[in-house]
């Protein structure tokens, strides 16, 4: 099974717990920083690098891949 490399303001939204219209300010933030074109998709790595989250939670959470802890609390 193909794993999604990007992010969209709405995962964006959920992941920060804040509106939708600030999700999509920041994508843009970011995507100006990386100097991408509007086109262009956020990765899930630019995201984690801004926001100092951690890549592997992020790409699990978004690609909705279990781990032994999610397996642990379920």
């Amino acid at each position: 099974m193909m794993k999604r490399l990007c992010i969209y303001p709405k995962e964006v939204a959920i992941i920060i717990g804040k509106s939708q219209t600030t999700a999509q300010t920041l994508v843009r933030t970011i995507k100006d920083i990386h100097e991408k074109e509007k086109h262009q998709a956020l990765t899930i790595r630019e995201f984690c690098d801004y926001m100092g989250l951690d890549y592997q939670e992020v790409f699990n959470m978004i690609n909705n891949i279990k781990t032994n802890n999610d397996k642990q609390s379920a």
